[in-house]
């Protein structure tokens, strides 16, 4: 019985491993690559950052995997982070409130908008291994006002979980707006009212409201064979109240001055904060705190947000590291910490 029990848990920490390197990496199965024609950042085959190069070999990874010093992380129950208000129906101005990791329900012009929605569980393929919720989200599905539209950043785990977003064709059959060809995997799994968007492009989705892609340095991939095949974005959501950023997942990169020359100032931005440690496997992918303050002022945000923290270990850094580091950038830089700010899981702030 004890080798069968140690055998079970040798199974269970390697397939965790896996998980993890499937949500960081994209290593799964294949899915359906896009096909169109040959940009800047597009080859015909593969798409591509405007910047720095974001892939690691096997040896870097297996050094981050050696070396790992990962901190402290505790999860908490319903019973110690209970869901916060139900938010309201619809609203003329604009409301963001805070779910959790990169969840954002936004209400603004009579439309309400969810970005990378996530109530999953785990952030894997796997029901049983893999990057597992610490924190409840802040709002219960049950409580979600009718969706209208849905932002999907890039097809990784933590960004596109299938499961929320069928139970959201379900109840609310919105419009998903993707980056270039996750819409093809959207389809495949029967989510057919989808529409995709490539970098400095846009789509109207009311008279006053309209939703563009900007660039974002990151890559994609669900499956073994398909890295890279499918794009990555943020989105800026243009309304009469002001112009909304939301970054996806990113590295740091040139292109968070042009969007704010294009679309600034801005009335908010969510900017992530977590999964940077160690930097120098992270930050080509992932924007440490200090680098998201410098973003907050390149992009001219009237109010940032802080978000991709504190909810699935995905990197080395510990639960609240994000927290403190971000509270050290801001003292440090001199910003007014009254427009760098993190909200609590479902809170909601009212412009």
């Amino acid at each position: 019985m004890k080798l069968v029990k140690r055998m079970s848990l040798i199974l269970i920490s390697v397939l965790s491993l896996l998980a993890l390197l499937i949500v960081i990496f994209g290593y799964s199965l294949s899915t359906a690559p896009y096909k169109g024609p040959v940009t800047d950042h597009f080859d015909g085959a593969v798409f591509k950052n405007s910047g720095q190069a974001t892939g690691k070999n096997i040896f870097d990874i297996l050094a981050w995997m050696v070396k790992r010093e990962p901190g402290s992380w505790t999860s908490q129950s319903l019973e110690e982070l209970p869901y916060g208000e139900k938010p309201i129906e619809r609203s003329d101005s604009l409301i963001i409130t805070y779910v959790n990791h990169s969840t954002f329900l936004i209400q603004v012009d009579s439309m309400n908008i969810l970005t990378d929605p996530v109530w999953s569980d785990r952030v894997s393929p796997f029901s049983f291994a893999g990057p597992k919720r610490m924190r409840p989200p802040g709002i219960s599905f049950d409580d979600l006002p009718p969706i209208d539209v849905v932002l999907i950043s890039h097809n990784h785990y933590d960004h596109l979980d299938v499961a929320t977003l069928k139970k959201i064709k379900e109840r609310f059959n919105p419009w998903i707006l993707t980056p270039l060809g996750v819409d093809l995997y959207l389809k495949e799994l029967g989510i057919t009212r989808t529409i995709h968007i490539d970098w400095w492009n846009y789509t109207n989705m009311s008279p006053t409201l309209s939703v563009y892609a900007v660039p974002a340095q990151h890559f994609s991939g669900r499956g073994l064979f398909d890295r890279d095949k499918t794009l990555w974005a943020g989105f800026v959501i243009t309304t009469v109240h002001g112009n909304i950023y939301f970054a996806g997942d990113t590295g740091y990169g040139s292109f968070f001055k042009e969007i704010g020359e294009r679309f600034g100032p801005l009335k908010a931005a969510m900017l992530p904060i977590g999964a940077y440690k160690p930097q120098w496997f992270m930050s080509p992918v992932h924007i440490s705190p200090e680098e998201a303050v410098s973003v907050h002022r390149e992009i001219n945000s009237e109010l940032s947000i802080g978000m991709h923290y504190g909810t699935f270990p995905l990197a080395d850094d510990g639960q609240f590291d994000p927290q403190q580091d971000l509270s050290k950038a801001i003292i440090e830089n001199k910003v007014n910490p009254s427009v760098f700010i993190l909200l609590k899981e479902g809170e909601a702030i009212a412009f």
